[in-house]
């Protein structure tokens, strides 16, 4: 059962999940009817829709046929071939409804927070650890979750968020900023896992970087490239000289009338 709790807008009650909705109009405000356990309260429609996108619960079935064919009558039918691994536990083959998954990739902390996944009503944790999708078309071809033990660290992608851009002096007097790294390789417990990492280039002049070694982590969480034998301290984030490009086009022009001049004097008759 999810721990997650729905509040009623015009009343302190508070409801579990699961809930069954129900969506109807009063007044001069759409609401949802939520009923749980004898209980039923309302909710506006917009503040459900909150709640859900913010639970990530991805419902998914065992499956037994294996193979290149099999997959493809599953995609044909509209479900996403998968597998559920780790924890020094079996693998597991699942299948998910495409539109659900689809709708839940739409949000960026999919990616890189705790998931729970439901196999035949039982409660698994995961998270996303690979996605395949088709090289040409808007569909996911094949989905990878890995299961986590909360006192084991596990290993991921988190995704950076830049801060601070609209008052940076580097910027203000003129320079770009380049972002080289957007996402960092991380190990820690599941508890500790971070949904982003913010980077904070507000006090970045001209020619100033941020290297990964520079980055404000979490507690408990640890940068894989910087555990890593050798020199893996890149720049994540620079602010540089704007280049217009004039500059260049000037060069180029003065090039040409060197060459120019010079064929020119090859050209030459003699006299």
């Amino acid at each position: 059962m999810m721990s997650q709790s729905a509040r009623c807008l015009w009343s302190e009650a508070t409801i579990s999940f699961p809930l069954t909705a129900h969506s109807g109009s009063g007044g001069d405000k759409t609401s949802t009817a939520i009923s749980g356990r004898g209980m039923a309260v309302y909710l506006l429609t917009d503040d459900l829709e909150k709640i859900m996108e913010n639970t990530f619960e991805v419902e998914a079935q065992p499956r037994t046929d294996t193979g290149k064919g099999a997959s493809r009558r599953l995609r044909q039918a509209g479900l996403v071939p998968g597998i559920v691994y780790g924890a020094h536990q079996d693998p597991e083959m699942i299948s998910v409804v495409h539109t659900d998954l689809l709708r839940r990739l739409d949000n960026e902390a999919f990616y890189s927070r705790i998931l729970d996944l439901k196999i035949d009503g039982k409660s698994e944790q995961v998270i996303l650890k690979d996605l395949q999708r088709h090289p040409a078309r808007p569909y996911v071809v094949h989905a990878d979750f890995l299961r986590v033990s909360a006192t084991e660290k596990l290993k991921t992608r988190v995704p950076l968020h830049f801060i601070g851009d609209d008052v940076s002096p580097g910027l203000k007097a003129g320079g770009a900023i380049s972002r080289h790294v957007t996402d960092v390789d991380v190990s820690c417990l599941p508890a500790d896992l971070p949904e982003f990492i913010e980077v904070d280039v507000s006090a970045l002049e001209i020619g100033d970087n941020i290297l990964l070694s520079g980055l404000s982590m979490p507690s408990g969480v640890e940068l894989l490239a910087l555990a890593q034998e050798g020199d893996h301290d890149v720049p994540v984030v620079s602010v540089h000289v704007m280049h217009t490009g004039s500059d260049e086009e000037d060069e180029a022009v003065g090039e040409a009338d060197v060459v120019g001049e010079a064929g020119e004097a090859d050209e030459a008759p003699a006299s």
